[in-house]
């Protein structure tokens, strides 16, 4: 009897055990969800439909965050000198993959932080310039990304504000000074002013506490229209600039239709939700086994020209036809 309760016991206790060695043996067996790092210079607040852009080019190579691929974000709240020390966390978790937002800073410093986690960039500037690749087509090493072109749009921006520059010729020039791209886009922004006849009026904002000095200043230089750099500090302070700029009756032009959404009254550029499509795109590609170095940069093609009718009206600004506004392409 006594060795009968000994066997009852001890087939229960293997009993209790297979559950638990079934559940370690299937959790071996499963492929841990890879974990992927978003660097941002902006906040998460402002970049909202940026990185829905992203998580649908993700969706599209079949990774759904939260169920196939976890995300750790990281926002430098527009202080751009903290984002080396966020690369680095990244770094430090070891993901498998780096996405960098709307700031050639942001990239230089993943760049910096890694040179064998894949990168994938989303960029305004020239990233060949800015030695983040060998070059567009063969990038080379562990980065690759999508440049929205901004710095070549400026002629066509510029001359689309002429036709709104009246009486002075001045136009403002809205620049965040601590952005890598700020001294190169400026030097050719005065010389596409010169070319037009216009005479351009560079103001500086690093904080959005800059913003009402800046338009101070564009006032007392009688600056007729103005026109926004592309920068993540801008981009997360559209609404505020869209009012301020409605305060002092002032056209500005901005880099891309969030702007004119939030308020403003135009923009012209690429798509940037788009670009972070693509960028999403990218980023599975590589997860699934591709090299980045082989994966050329996209260069934007989707441009648009976005007019917001309720603010030309608020501002009591009549816009001209809208075939003198079209630049070519």
């Amino acid at each position: 009897m006594r060795n009968r309760r000994e066997l009852i016991t001890l087939l229960g206790g293997a009993a209790a055990g297979w559950p638990l060695a079934a559940h370690a043996q299937q959790a071996a067996n499963e492929t841990p969800m890879p974990t992927i790092g978003f660097l941002g210079p902006g906040s998460a607040a402002g970049f909202v439909p940026l990185v829905e852009g992203f998580r649908q080019g993700l969706g599209a190579t079949g990774f759904v965050e939260g169920r196939t691929i976890a995300v750790e974000y990281r926002w430098a709240d527009n202080q751009l000198d903290r984002l080396r020390a966020l690369a680095g966390e990244l770094v430090a978790q070891r993901v498998a993959l780096i996405v960098t937002g709307s700031a050639t800073a942001a990239a230089l410093a993943a760049k910096a932080a890694t040179s064998t986690i894949p990168i994938v960039f989303a960029v305004g500037a020239d990233p060949v310039k800015f030695g983040l690749v060998a070059s567009m087509n063969r990038p080379g090493g562990n980065i690759t990304g999508v440049s929205f072109l901004a710095n070549t749009l400026l002629a066509k921006q510029l001359q689309l504000l002429r036709g709104l520059s009246a009486g002075s010729g001045v136009v403002g020039l809205l620049v965040n000074p601590d952005n890598p791209n700020a001294a190169s886009d400026s030097g050719m922004a005065q010389a596409a002013a010169a070319s037009l006849r216009l005479k351009l009026h560079v103001v500086h904002a690093v904080a959005e506490r800059d913003f009402d000095a800046a338009f101070d200043d564009l006032r007392r230089a009688q600056a007729t229209a103005g026109l926004v750099f592309p920068d993540a500090l801008f981009i997360d302070a559209r609404g505020p600039l869209a009012e301020l700029a409605a305060r002092h009756k002032l056209p500005v032009l901005y880099p891309d239709r969030s702007f004119v959404e939030a308020g403003g009254l135009m923009s012209y550029g690429s798509s940037r939700p788009d670009g972070y499509r693509q960028a999403g795109v990218y980023a599975g590609r590589i997860l699934r086994g591709e090299k980045p170095g082989d994966l050329p940069v996209i260069q934007a093609s989707k441009f648009e020209l976005v007019i917001n009718l309720k603010a030309s009206n608020a501002l009591g600004f009549d816009l001209p036809p809208m075939r003198s506004l079209s630049p070519t392409r």
